[in-house]
């Protein structure tokens, strides 16, 4: 019997696609896409990437959306190409030319600036941004022509490497703390070379320790997708391509309990466990269950050393193990 995608219902699948965002759209639209590829109930996304930007934007179906904050606090690379001599009010391709200089810089001048940019820096996010403002993002105010007070943030820059320098475009790499604005940096280096700068091409290559390998992109997924219309169930052709939910939450300190401990714990009740002795208190960890470690949710190291649940899986099929 074969299966049209237009009757099937929307079904309660878990797990995280790492998608390779295309240029041209919003990181919102890739989810709705996504979402309804997979005939997914419930999806989002951490860590938006502006229309001009590509590269890695994970998307998280199911129970895994409950996790999807730990891609925000995580650190981020990038790979960016800048046109030196004209500042943009957007600091990219996408907005209007405010101001034409020269071009006059050395290499071993422009690494050295670049260089500048590593460790603790303090920033002042674009008017363009989603930073949020009295409720509504800055984006909203800067196409009302309004300029509205921004306060300095400090972010942290790991490394940043220049790749190459020809004419009048630069490309560079950078590794960076949760928050940094890559066209904040862009532009605030055309100020330092005194000719202005903005971004014409933007890669995210990166996020945390998500695998670069599984990403997948839009074309990919579409392909699949009119497969699933004709005959093929999803499960056979789509979930394969999805890796599991904790791997959202891999960098935090594990405490793996028995199956008892689980269902009292997966209940919402507190639990003790000897492991928390090293942990300090307020810690989040993510806690697995019995010889299979079985991811079952995220929890709060409390003063007397309880485990208290903070966000539980509830269903864990579905490639949610």
């Amino acid at each position: 019997m074969k299966c049209n995608a237009t009757n099937r219902k929307s079904r309660p699948i878990n797990g995280i696609i790492l998608l390779d965002k295309p240029m041209g759209i919003s990181s919102n639209q890739a989810l709705q896409q996504v979402k309804h590829i997979y005939f997914a109930q419930k999806a989002g996304h951490a860590g938006t990437l502006d229309p001009l930007a590509t590269g890695m934007l994970p998307i998280y179906l199911g129970e895994a959306t409950k996790f999807a904050q730990f891609s925000l606090n995580a650190d981020k690379s990038y790979v960016v190409k800048a046109k030196l001599g004209e500042r943009t009010n957007t600091s990219d391709s996408y907005g209007n030319v405010i101001k034409v200089r020269e071009v006059n810089i050395t290499h071993k001048q422009l690494k050295c600036s670049i260089a500048s940019f590593q460790g603790e820096i303090n920033q002042i996010p674009s008017m363009f941004s989603a930073v949020k403002y009295q409720g509504s993002p800055l984006y909203k105010y800067a196409r009302k022509g309004i300029e509205v007070l921004r306060k300095t943030r400090k972010v942290t820059v790991y490394s940043i490497k220049l790749l190459q320098f020809k004419d009048r475009e630069i490309k560079i790499n950078i590794h960076c703390s949760k928050g940094t604005y890559i066209r904040t940096i862009v532009d605030d280096l055309g100020e330092m070379l005194g000719c202005g700068a903005h971004v014409t091409y933007l890669r995210r290559t990166s996020i945390s320790k998500y695998p670069r390998e599984k990403m997948v992109t839009l074309e990919e997924l579409n392909q699949l997708f009119k497969k699933v219309k004709k005959k093929v169930a999803p499960q056979k052709l789509l979930d394969f391509l999805l890796i599991p939910i904790d791997a959202a939450v891999e960098n935090l300190p594990e405490i793996n309990i028995n199956k008892e401990l689980a269902q009292r714990f997966q209940h919402g009740t507190s639990i003790q466990a000897t492991e928390t002795e090293s942990l300090d208190r307020g810690t989040i960890a993510r806690i697995t269950s019995g010889e299979e470690r079985t991811f079952i949710g995220t929890a709060t190291i409390k003063n007397n050393g309880q485990v208290a649940p903070k966000r539980l899986v509830i269903n864990t099929h579905n490639r949610a193990k």
